[in-house]
């Protein structure tokens, strides 16, 4: 069999079927073009079709949410949640409440989680969801009716067994809240296990807020110190301002390095001495301004409202914000800039052409499905303290954290070297190393 034909088509097959996906597209490009390697020598999954059953998902719900709104009016939304993968355990994945979200965008966000959640080694599958509402402005009684609305149409496919989100984008501990409310109010059951990402004092996790963070720089430090490299001294850009990029600021400053810049959807702030990371969270979490606030407050930072916190020269790179934020310009920018190493800590936040000027610069680059796996691993470590009716300490946690993120990195290295002969492919290793872990589950449990 011709392998790289195979491919090509089930890919134009995947985009025959989902029209109009553009961001499940790129996924999935990425993920098929690089296991050519490993279905040249295992055609058993060829023959089993597991490429097909992968891009196809077990389950796709749309839904309508209508809620009352503070004014007494109604309002209706859209609910999505793709149930991607269970071949290694119950669906795991976030909601995500935000205006862009449709059925591609959370298809995307799904495929990409199969992948991420078996990079970690946990008994998880994948899947995604969430809404078109926009949780901004709002108060919050109208997010708790949306939450309790959402809730009454999705319980029914949800379970500790059978699928278990999270948050994302939109959904912090107080939506989470909401919606367990609702969930134990529907089933009369106290299923600890069914949400993660709660708050500590009732079944939350330590160390789960800071993870996505946290573990995109430990991976980031795992990739510099194969070149003899770590973060002392480093200067560091962070794009984005939210709870993964505020994290990773926290992280990178506590093994040295030097956040200079970071970003929200109105423009960029610098500030050479290093941000300020309690009047970065005054700004942002208490009084959820604009970056430019914290400008305002601190003579030595700047803002800018044009350009892109890419054009600030740095040596190691963490995109945190959303998918497609990072462009070829960024790339070469950061290239000249004397950028070592770029580790994704949103979901697919580099489009292909800037993954291309990284890998030609031969830059350390560690894709988000395998650099921001912290998140996902630390729910997982959630729903392990929920089955026991245990509580880990926040140092216990994040020791178990730091350990699940070096595996992950020296698996996508072993992976590289083994099937192209490059440990610095971080793409390949990642896509091949989840794709195997799957494949072979797929195939034990049979045609299903």
């Amino acid at each position: 069999m011709d392998v790289n034909a195979y491919i090509d088509a089930a890919y134009e097959d995947l985009r025959r079927r989902n029209p109009g996906e553009g961001e499940f597209h790129q996924a999935a490009h990425e993920v098929l073009h690089t296991i050519a390697p490993v279905l040249r020598t295992r055609p058993g999954y060829t023959d089993a079709r597991i490429v097909e059953r992968l891009c196809e998902p077990e389950r796709q719900l749309i839904f309508r949410v209508p809620w009352v709104d503070d004014l007494n009016e109604v309002q209706v939304n859209r609910g999505f949640r793709v149930e991607f993968n269970s071949a290694l355990g119950p669906y795991k994945g976030g909601l995500r409440f935000h205006p862009s979200v449709n059925l591609g965008i959370v298809k995307f966000l799904g495929f990409e989680q199969i992948f991420k959640n078996a990079l970690t080694g946990m008994p998880i599958g994948g899947g995604k969801g969430g809404a078109d509402f926009d949780p901004k402005g709002r108060s919050d009684g109208e997010i708790m009716r949306f939450c309790q609305a959402f809730m009454t149409e999705l319980y029914r496919h949800l379970g500790e067994h059978t699928d278990v989100p999270a948050g994302d984008i939109g959904v912090g501990g107080r939506e989470i809240g909401y919606l367990f409310g609702q969930y134990k109010r529907i089933t009369n059951r106290h299923e600890a296990g069914v949400l993660t990402g709660k708050p500590v004092a009732w079944g939350g996790s330590h160390a789960r807020t800071e993870a996505t963070g946290y573990g995109a720089v430990y991976f980031a430090e795992e990739m510099l110190a194969t070149r003899g490299h770590g973060f002392d001294g480093r200067r560091v850009v962070v794009s984005g301002s939210g709870n993964v990029a505020v994290h990773a600021i926290e992280k990178v400053h506590a093994l040295g390095g030097r956040v200079v810049a970071c970003s929200d959807s109105s423009g960029y702030l610098v500030d050479e001495d290093g941000l300020d990371l309690d009047l970065l969270k005054e700004v942002k979490e208490s009084r959820r301004a604009r970056v430019s606030a914290y400008a305002e407050a601190k003579p030595t930072a700047r803002f800018s409202a044009r350009g892109s916190v890419f054009d600030v020269p740095c040596e190691v790179a963490l995109p945190c914000a959303t998918q497609n934020e990072l462009d070829q310009q960024d790339a070469v920018a950061l290239v000249k800039g004397g950028v070592l190493a770029v580790a994704e800590g949103a979901n697919m936040p580099c489009t292909p052409e800037a993954v291309e000027v990284f890998r030609s610069a031969r830059i350390l680059f560690g894709p988000g499905k395998a650099a921001n796996a912290g998140g996902v691993a630390t729910s997982a470590l959630e729903m392990q303290q929920n089955a026991s009716r245990d509580s880990w300490t926040f140092e216990q946690t994040e020791e178990r954290l730091a350990a699940i993120m070096r595996q992950v990195h020296t698996q996508c290295r072993t992976t590289a070297e083994t099937y192209a002969d490059d440990a610095d492919d971080y793409v390949l290793g990642a896509n091949i190393a989840g794709f195997l872990r799957v494949a072979d589950a797929m195939t034990a449990q049979g045609v299903v």
